[in-house]
């Protein structure tokens, strides 16, 4: 049976009519309608419609539906709390839920790969295969709202990357694996600090455990980083998934990521990592909190300070969801310009991880859409459609 405002036309095609919007087309807005037919953008025009049955928008904005490249959203609703392990399929669902709500319609699911099973860590147990299962089965029985893939953070400072690794093949929808490296005194973490006060704040470590564990993680990391960093390349390979590098810092970093074939830098640390990823066809994504709170939370580059100097591709939710669509719009204004930093959350992404069926309103395109009201600089968010089907 149709839903909602769904109708059935002469054909038996079920359509709905989407009226009285403001569109945001991949070069321009304009105030219009979208007839959604089976699933995909059938029509786009300018001006209302009166058709029977026709959803009217009351002028709200109506763009793609959002990409997220990578999120660690899953992780903290699987552990609500150090040391809560949360059962698995309601965690899935309940992240699940609140992407759409807040205009999602793609996620590739961030899984760490690579863990500490010697005692030595009090964080990194493994759970990846376990999950992945999970998902797919819930994705199996239509019980997820929106679309599903998988991103693995290939944890090259661990002890089991290479076991766990091979344990996923290309059944799994993977569609970037991601090279991490969180190795203390480099990257992200650079400043030894900033990475014991992390470990402090979520896992208790006392003083010593901190300076007992970096030790152990920097000979590790000596023993077989490269063994592990090689690993997870050919990986990808056979998983026929894109790469991404993390943390780059320096040009250096930047041009061995480009040896890898990686098309994507997540958060790169430094203005020189995001010139170099530039210079280097390597698609930029920063941090969507690093924009929504004015900087980074690890004292890195700012966001803003990349997008200014045109150094920022793809924003990603990473640890608030509901900021996706919040950096998009405050982008929007540091650009002037909203059809482009739109495209940050939806076509940009989309062309990045090689999703070409969805990211822009255009006919012929999947039905993901967002329709969001801006209130006092906030973009309330209002519906999100998954190939045609409102979700939330």
């Amino acid at each position: 049976m149709p839903r909602d405002n769904q109708r059935p036309d002469q054909t038996g095609t079920t359509e709905q009519i989407l009226t009285n919007a403001r569109l945001v087309l991949p070069d321009e807005v304009i105030v219009g309608h979208l007839v959604i037919r089976d699933g995909l953008i059938a029509e786009i025009g300018t001006g209302g419609s009166d058709a029977p049955g026709a959803l009217d928008l009351d002028g709200d904005m109506l763009i793609p539906g959002l990409i997220e490249l990578h999120t660690d959203n899953l992780e903290r609703h699987m552990t609500p709390r150090p040391g809560v392990h949360w059962p698995h399929a309601a965690a899935i669902a309940a992240h699940d839920a609140e992407l759409a709500g807040c205009g999602i319609a793609t996620v590739f699911d961030a899984v760490r790969v690579g863990s500490i099973v010697s005692g030595q860590s009090k964080g990194y147990r493994k759970y990846a295969r376990e999950v992945t299962d999970e998902i797919i089965a819930l994705r199996a029985a239509g019980l997820l709202k929106i679309s599903h893939r998988l991103h693995v953070r290939a944890e090259t400072c661990s002890e089991t990357l290479l076991e766990e690794l091979a344990e996923f093949g290309p059944d799994d929808r993977i569609g970037i694996v991601s090279l991490m490296d969180h190795t203390p005194g480099q990257r992200q973490f650079r400043d030894e600090s900033k990475f014991k006060a992390y470990l402090q704040g979520k896992h208790g470590y006392t003083d010593q455990e901190f300076a007992d564990y970096s030790a152990y993680l920097k000979g590790l990391y000596d023993r077989i980083g490269a063994q592990h960093e090689a690993g997870a390349v050919a990986a990808a390979a056979r998983f026929g998934a894109r790469l991404a590098s993390h943390d780059d810092t320096t040009t250096a970093q930047v041009e061995t990521s480009a040896g890898h074939g990686i098309t994507m830098a997540e958060f790169p640390t430094t203005v020189e990592a995001a010139r170099a990823c530039h210079a280097n066809n390597i698609a930029v994504i920063m941090g969507a909190p690093n924009i929504v709170r004015g900087g980074s939370h690890s004292g890195n580059v700012s966001a803003a300070e990349l997008a200014q100097a045109d150094l920022l591709d793809i924003l990603s939710s990473d640890y608030v969801p509901a900021s996706l669509l919040l950096a998009a719009t405050q982008l929007a204004d540091l650009w002037g310009d909203l059809p482009r930093a739109i495209a940050t959350v939806t076509a940009n992404p989309a062309r990045a991880s090689g999703l070409t069926d969805r990211g822009r309103l255009l006919p012929g395109l999947r039905a993901d859409l967002t329709r969001y009201r801006p209130l006092q600089g906030v973009p309330t968010h209002r519906g999100t459609w998954v190939a045609g089907t409102r979700v939330a």
